[in-house]
């Protein structure tokens, strides 16, 4: 080493120490002294040795709000057999249901309490029973997680209260302690808005995390409510999804993903979402419907429901929307020739005269040959009206703050994978070949495959929201429907077809070698220690392609390591669904079905009473200190300990208090 190299490291090795010490700053604003540090040492130290938390993860919601919003409040079923547990015994079977009820709907029952003429004694008695019941749940639950998680679940502006009634049965403690709490609350008018509150409290509790695997929209009626839903949540995490590449798309103001968006709510008549949710109005459509498509039957283009507009002007609006997003989505292969999709340009692959296009060398007679807005000497630009017409829904979608809100929450909290208790979670696939080997996509001109393009897909969405690129923008269209692309998995996406063909043969997209080969043991191996999960013991999760029950098809696959959670969630797919569960001694899947409604569910107490099944148990329940944030937790503690040991030799300062302060 010469003396240059030794001027180098000396100075490397100074800025280590002032990075070090920088870092430990940091944590002494909040443990400033040994004491401190120690304490808190001791709590993680305890903290490790707590069963993990109970982890819920569903996939492909599909814009099904009131469906999401009970499977979250029953805490996928398993609230219903802990409260049985409790309080079968003690409750006659009304009181039971009435209680879950409320457990369920809180916001709803107590509304309807409070419009009830309730004698003060018979309310005071039901406060407080309540009350106690509902607190039962809350001890049981919060025994799960250190004290200081458990706080950050309770409501804020009661936390000291509920703290107290907590630990209410001592024997210090008599019923009148309660009771005096109750009675404050009633003159207060709050007794009932606490009830409301500690019902939240204990499905909050119930839920350790709640990971959504993908696709929060369409299909579905509002996947704005949703997102409502998911945000009053503590805790949740996304994996990104191919519907929520084509949103996120659209709000950054993407031309095909924006008519893409239009088209798919046309088809399944859910408008709401965008002109009620969103407020982006669909007048610009409409007219281009009314003026350019007057007249035109467009037979195919016919929506999957009824509603206000009639049912030919909205298929006229779909086929509006979907022309356009053909056009657009020719310019995006066009100007991308490295995804190898020219195939994929058809537009001037039509035949006006022979009413035919030529797809994959074959020609196929149209069934719809009504094109007012194309030129068939340039087929790919839109007309005058059809660029007012996209140029007024850009701004709109741009100009849509609570579009915007969603699609910041939606990217701020997610990504393309997670890991969580040895369980590999993505929504769609790993793109591979044949023999399992993985493909390669260029993502910034660097061909990439496996763990490495999910990281660099994970870098290019951020960015995308950032800098709103064209490149970017374009990247979240191919997840959307790209060959590559990991949230996809398809060879092709055959929307003109299905629109305009009767062969049905030309609507087949054939799935990635993936999807087979997960059946496989030493496939599933490769693809966890790929993400170095432990591949004894690891399980791979995707969702994204329906499990077809009513065909024999099994969510778990062969090998025993991979299983597909998208149960059909949408009435659209199926109405039914899965939630895997991963419990502290065992990981379950729970099967839904059908929900009728949540008037139901007030009325007459209707539940999802889930089929569960189990997926794997352990020798002994996981601790904290089995998972990853039990890593996390280590570090803590080391850094910790690196704070101790910088009080003790004096480079860090310890700020006591003045011996001398009363």
């Amino acid at each position: 080493m010469n003396s240059r190299d030794g001027i180098v490291d000396e100075s490397e090795g100074r800025y280590a120490r002032v990075y070090d010490l920088i870092s430990l700053r940091t944590q002494s604003d909040r443990f400033p002294d040994i004491d401190s540090a120690t304490a808190e040492i001791a709590r993680l130290s305890a903290v490790l040795t707590l069963p993990k938390g109970t982890i819920h993860v569903i996939s492909d919601v599909h814009g099904e709000d009131k469906k999401l919003r009970h499977v979250i409040n029953n805490a996928s079923g398993t609230l219903r057999p802990l409260v049985h547990r409790l309080f079968a015994s003690r409750m006659n079977p009304t009181e039971f249901q009435e209680f879950l009820t409320l457990i369920f709907y809180p916001a709803e029952v107590v509304e309807r309490l409070e419009q009830t003429q309730i004698d003060p004694e018979t309310l005071r008695s039901f406060c407080t029973r309540t009350l106690r019941h509902e607190f039962e749940l809350v001890r049981v639950l919060s025994a799960r997680y250190s004290l200081k998680r458990a706080m950050e679940v309770f409501p804020r502006e009661y936390r000291d209260l509920m703290t107290e009634m907590l630990h209410e049965p001592t024997t210090d403690r008599d019923k009148t302690f309660f009771e005096a709490i109750v009675d404050e609350l009633l003159r207060r008018g709050r007794a009932l808005h606490l009830i409301h509150l500690t019902a939240r409290l204990v499905r909050n509790l119930a839920i350790s995390e709640l990971i959504i695997g993908g696709d929060c929209w369409d299909r579905g009626p509002r996947g704005d409510r949703v997102l409502d839903y998911l945000r009053q949540q503590p805790n949740v995490s996304f994996i990104w999804g191919n519907h929520d590449a084509a949103w996120l798309g659209a709000s950054l103001g993407h031309e095909a993903l924006i008519c893409h968006v239009l088209r798919v709510s046309l088809r399944y008549r859910q408008l709401g979402q965008l002109d009620e949710g969103y407020s982006i109005p669909l007048t610009p459509l409409e007219h281009l419907a009314r003026m350019i498509y007057a007249g035109d039957p467009a037979a195919g283009f016919l929506p999957k429901s009824g509603g206000m507009r009639p049912d030919v002007l909205v298929a006229r609006m779909q086929k509006a929307a979907a022309v356009m997003q053909f056009k657009l989505e020719g310019q995006v292969i066009a100007r991308n020739p490295q995804w190898n999709m020219e195939h994929r340009r058809l537009l001037h692959r039509i035949d006006h005269e022979e009413k035919t296009i030529e797809i994959d060398g074959v020609l196929h007679p149209l069934l719809d040959t009504h094109f007012p807005t194309i030129d068939p000497a340039d087929p790919y630009q839109l007309s005058e009206e059809e660029r007012q017409c996209v140029d007024h829904l850009r701004h709109s979608f741009l100009s849509s703050q609570k579009l915007g809100e969603h699609m910041q929450y939606l990217v701020s909290y997610g990504s393309m994978y997670l890991v969580r208790d040895r369980s590999l979670i993505f929504h769609g696939c790993v793109p591979v070949d044949r023999a399992g080997e993985f493909l390669e996509l260029s993502i910034d001109g660097v061909p990439l495959g496996g763990r490495a393009l999910f990281d660099a897909i994970d870098k290019a969405v951020l960015r995308s929201v950032e800098r709103r690129s064209l490149k970017d923008l374009d990247l979240l269209w191919y997840l959307w429907g790209g060959d590559r692309s990991p949230l996809f998995g398809k060879d092709r996406i055959t929307t003109l077809e299905r629109d305009f063909l009767e062969d049905e043969t030309t609507y087949r997209e054939t799935k990635n070698p993936y999807f087979e080969l997960i059946h496989e043991p030493w496939f599933c191996d490769k693809i966890l220690q790929e993400f170095e999960v432990d591949p004894d013991h690891g399980l791979i999760v995707n969702g994204h392609v329906p499990v077809k029950i009513e065909k024999g098809e099994n969510p778990i696959k062969r090998s025993g390591k991979a299983i597909t959670i998208d149960g059909a969630f949408s009435e659209a797919y199926g109405d039914r669904g899965y939630t895997l569960v991963l419990e502290a001694d065992r990981t379950i899947l729970a099967e839904h079905s059908h929900f009728e409604s949540v008037e139901a569910a007030i009325r007459d107490g209707v539940d999802i009473i889930p089929k569960v099944s189990v997926v794997r148990t352990w020798d002994r329940p996981h601790q904290m200190a089995d998972t990853e944030r039990g890593d996390q937790i280590r570090c803590e503690i080391r850094l910790l300990e690196r704070l101790i040991d910088a009080y003790r030799n004096n480079e860090l300062r310890q700020r006591r208090p003045s011996p001398w302060a009363s």
